[in-house]
């Protein structure tokens, strides 16, 4: 089996610094990833979409985490199709930003140059866990998409290229089996998700393994605003331990066909994704059939050992995507009307 790490999709996320998690005394940069690296293993730079990198943070980041330690970087929006603020590039850059359609060529190969330099001493370090590539809604099966994927393979050539699909055509019953092949021929690891069902753009609680050094699992949290309103109302959950526990089989299956797992949280709300991927963790590193006790859950919930086996997604949850227990981190999650569901636009 893999080694499967966990980790949350951001650090330096606002709401994770006023929660508490970090302790006094590592509340500035440094501070903040030394603690996050000495608790969890991997971490996603979702900043990386937003802004162009630097490759003096990358150079930083190397010489504050230790040896082993995963960084999977966020492609730039530009790089994928999506709409970007002319504020997002270097001054130097701006005046070049398209209004609205395709980006130019001569800017896009400016771009790729300095998203690749930003990059490289993560790289060098063997600190470079994924390069992902979230694509963005509209991105829909068909040669234009392929096309783009085939030029996205060829530019990262020697990156570990991760690749998200925000439109479910990619996993209908008619287009999956091409998916899996046509990712698996590009060299590229596709990424699974987990987030609410039975919304018009609700994917699969898939995890796709088509490239054998690694899988990557994304957790969205299950909020039934995936479609509308703030970044915060699309992610904000707080996972309950029998949501975490039924994707363990499925996680462990993964990690049978592939070197490296990484399970990311993106469910913003105070500590949440932290706390989840502790649990998450914690579940993982119980011997199957056996029940284990999670150590960062904030509520002390021993795990029946019938939830180490595959279980139904289908979940009970609120309307507004928490769970029956609601975080006190997070004043939002503790609205608690009861509905059914399982498991930045712009995308995060």
């Amino acid at each position: 089996m893999g080694d499967i790490l966990t980790g949350a999709c951001s650090w330096t996320d606002r709401q994770l610094v006023a929660s508490g998690w970090y302790p006094r005394g590592r509340r500035d940069a440094e501070g903040r990833l030394r603690h996050y690296a000495e608790r969890l293993p991997v971490v996603e730079v979702d900043s990386g979409y937003y802004a162009l990198p630097r490759r003096r943070n990358s150079e930083l980041w190397v010489e504050r985490t230790p040896d082993g330690f995963r960084f999977d970087v966020k492609a730039f929006s530009l790089l994928t199709g999506h709409p970007t603020r002319p504020e997002a590039l270097p001054p130097d850059l701006r005046d070049r930003t398209p209004a609205r359609g395709p980006a130019d060529p001569a800017l896009l190969d400016e771009v790729w140059g300095r998203f690749a330099e930003a990059i490289d001493p993560l790289r060098a370090a063997g600190r470079l866990g994924a390069v992902l590539f979230q694509f963005p809604p509209w991105f829909t099966p068909g040669a234009p998409a392929e096309r783009l994927l085939e030029d996205t393979a060829e530019r990262t050539k020697g990156w570990p290229l991760a690749v998200e699909f925000r439109h479910p055509a990619w996993w209908h019953a008619e287009h999956a089996d091409e998916t899996r092949e046509l990712l698996t021929a590009l060299g590229a690891t596709t990424v699974g998700t987990d987030m609410a069902q039975g919304l018009t753009a609700s994917l699969p609680p898939l995890v796709p393994v088509t490239r054998p050094a690694l899988a990557v699992v994304r957790f969205h949290g299950r909020s039934r605003a995936w479609s509308r309103g703030s970044k915060e109302d699309r992610f904000r959950h707080d996972y309950d331990v029998t949501e975490l526990a039924a994707w363990v089989p499925r996680l462990r299956r993964a990690a049978q066909q592939t070197d490296e797992l990484h399970v990311l949280f993106n469910n913003c709300c105070g500590d949440a994704a932290v706390r989840a991927a502790e649990t998450m963790r914690d579940l993982l590193a119980a011997p199957p059939g056996r029940s284990a006790e999670p150590q960062h859950t904030g509520r002390r919930r021993r795990i029946p050992a019938r939830l180490t086996t595959p279980a139904c997604p289908i979940l009970e949850a609120c309307t507004e995507g928490c769970t029956p227990t609601p975080s006190a981190a997070c004043a939002p999650c503790s609205r608690r009307t009861r509905g059914s569901t399982a498991g930045s636009t712009p995308p995060s």
